[in-house]
């Protein structure tokens, strides 16, 4: 099943638009050697494509997940988001989340960040001790700390706070302009359900925030509001 799924993603790349996601998501060389390779296919042509490979067990999602290939990681942690989503079995549901942490090396970039976090950890952690994600927010590899607060996104819909206010404390000097958006994005989502939480983060530290993650925590305040923090 796995060599049908990989015959099935190559079968689908777009080398032109392959090429413009190798821009787009500025990846790096080492030692001369490309870190990553894209086969240019959108995010809803995975989706579809990982519905019909849920069967996929985990140590065959691990070696999609170790490939260079940004699409074989991506497709890996759809397919791990859709068997934690499908399953009602928490002992397979504690299997699926502790397998996303052993691999948290793999999920190192932006997107696969954004779409597994809050599906995977944060829906795992609703009721539990979320300490990890302090560990995570703690990382030298800043999309272990991108996941520690995208994490919080599951958490924020539910109108708990008070996690992501406490690790966006915690990243509030970040370097990272990545995880600077992060932040900024999880207090703009609090503020979208209780302004007030976000107005109080905001006047003890709007001060000492990185300009990015200022920027996108403001961004859906009215004018005058915004012009008064970004000014100050």
């Amino acid at each position: 099943m796995l060599a049908e799924l990989i015959k099935e993603l190559q079968s689908k790349k777009d080398l032109k638009r392959a090429r413009s996601l190798q821009r787009f998501f500025k990846t790096k060389e080492e030692k001369g050697k490309r870190k990553e390779f894209f086969l240019g296919i959108p995010v809803p042509e995975l989706r579809r494509i990982a519905k019909k490979y849920l069967n996929l067990s985990l140590p065959k999602l691990q070696k999609m997940l170790h490939s260079k290939v940004h699409e074989y990681r991506l497709t890996a942690l759809l397919i791990l988001c859709l068997k934690y989503e499908n399953s009602n079995d928490e002992n397979e549901k504690s299997r699926i989340a502790d397998f996303y942490i052993k691999n948290i090396r793999y999920v190192n970039n932006w997107d696969l960040v954004d779409l597994s976090a809050p599906n995977i950890l944060g829906k795992f952690l609703i009721e539990k001790d979320k300490k990890v994600l302090y560990k995570l927010a703690e990382s030298k590899n800043p999309w272990e700390r991108r996941v520690a607060i995208v994490s919080c996104y599951e958490f924020i819909k539910r109108n708990k706070f008070e996690e992501a206010l406490r690790i966006s404390k915690v990243l509030l000097r970040d370097k990272d302009n990545l995880v600077q958006k992060a932040v900024g994005w999880m207090l703009r989502e609090i503020g979208k359900r209780e302004l007030k939480k976000e107005e109080d983060f905001l006047k003890r530290h709007h001060t000492i925030m990185p300009r990015t993650m200022l920027r996108y925590a403001v961004e859906k305040l009215p004018d005058k509001k915004k012009r008064e923090y970004l000014k100050k």
